[in-house]
């Protein structure tokens, strides 16, 4: 229970399911004041109260659970690491699953809990195969399967989302006839452990200050300098602070980052445009495909879908996936996740290692 108003009503269904339910609230900072404050939150104080209040009128022990260390070495440490090698993660997904379907269920598990119950909007139905099948929500506006592609069969199967067949409005509705007062508490936004969502100036305090060069892609024209090649990602235009346009005047986006010489290279959008993804660490929902599999990819979390063949390549142990975009995209980063999809339902995802324009290879 997080403190906001998905996870309080999803509580009270669980309950009502005829459930033995137990609140149970995350500490996942080592200093609660360093995290969000007031209604921007999570993984505050405040909401630790607001969890509290809530388990109180549903009428479930509470308990807080102290997850700071393994979040802040698997989540918060893993996104620093990520940023210096110049890949762009994302710490909901890797929270997911590192903490929250891993550390805490497997806690759970090992105190006699069945399993793990969210307020994450996705659904989750029993296959014909006997699998559990993750599929996206109704509510296609707040669907969160995207973050909760990296989760395996074992994990699914001890798993609940009670509001995947609802929608945010009619959530907040029955919050409220409930007399939860979490009931029009806005939702948390940006990254939770980013107190102020100033990703480029906390990152800097962690690593500190690393001068590079902006270079133009065509050219090899040096234009200009900055402070740290963290603070950029592929496919942003803003904040380049070039100060002078391109020849043709259209403007400049970030095409690729070299780590290790802090060289950022800039270009024309329509150089960001890639047809073909390699990507590692593949974790899939259900079986292993042993075919290409004809479906669509989702490359951001509030990203459109993309139709695609995937292929999964190497033996399980090593393997590795190919991606083949039939809707080329933009600005896609290393670093970001690949959410495989077949309609509705999740296939897997990996880690995006690689993402060109085929064609320009091919030439």
């Amino acid at each position: 229970m997080s403190g906001g108003v998905d996870s309080a009503v999803a509580a009270t269904r669980a309950a009502e399911m005829g459930h033995d339910v137990t609140g149970i609230h995350l500490a996942l900072s080592r200093n609660p004041k360093s995290y969000r404050t007031g209604a921007r939150g999570c993984c505050t104080i405040e909401d630790s109260n607001d969890a509290r209040r809530a388990a109180d009128v549903i009428g479930i022990p509470f308990y807080v659970w102290d997850m700071s260390d393994r979040f802040h070495e698997d989540v918060v440490e893993d996104f620093i690491s990520e940023y210096a090698a110049g890949r762009t993660p994302n710490p909901c997904l890797r929270c997911n699953e590192k903490i929250k379907f891993a550390a805490v269920l497997d806690r759970a598990m090992a105190l006699g809990f069945d399993a793990v119950a969210t307020g994450h909007y996705a659904q989750l139905v029993s296959g014909g195969d006997g699998l559990i099948q993750m599929h996206r929500a109704v509510d296609m506006g707040k669907d969160q399967s995207y973050v909760l592609g990296v989760l395996t069969q074992s994990q699914l199967a001890h798993s609940l989302f009670p509001l995947g067949d609802s929608r945010k409005e009619d959530v907040r509705v029955e919050a409220e006839s409930r007399g939860l007062s979490v009931a029009d508490k806005p939702d948390s936004q940006d990254i939770c452990f980013i107190s102020d969502g100033d990703t480029a100036g906390w990152l800097r305090e962690k690593l500190g200050s690393g001068s590079g060069e902006i270079v133009d892609h065509a050219t090899g024209e040096v234009l200009g300098t900055h402070d740290g090649a963290f603070g950029f990602t592929i496919g942003q235009r803003k904040g380049l602070r070039i100060g002078r346009p391109a020849a043709d005047g259209k403007p400049r986006f970030v095409l690729d980052i070299e780590p290790v010489s802090g060289t950022v290279i800039v270009g024309p959008r329509d150089e960001l445009t890639i047809d073909h993804i390699t990507g590692i660490k593949p974790r899939w929902c259900g079986s292993v495909p042993s075919e290409p599999v004809r479906g669509t990819v989702q490359l951001r979390a509030h990203g459109d879908e993309h139709e695609a063949v995937v292929t999964v390549v190497g033996a399980s142990a090593d393997s590795w996936v190919t991606i083949e975009l039939l809707e080329p995209a933009q600005g896609i980063a290393p670093g970001q996740a690949a959410v495989v999809y077949d309609g509705s339902r999740v296939v897997g995802s990996c880690t995006i290692a690689k993402a060109i324009r085929r064609a320009s290879v091919d030439a």
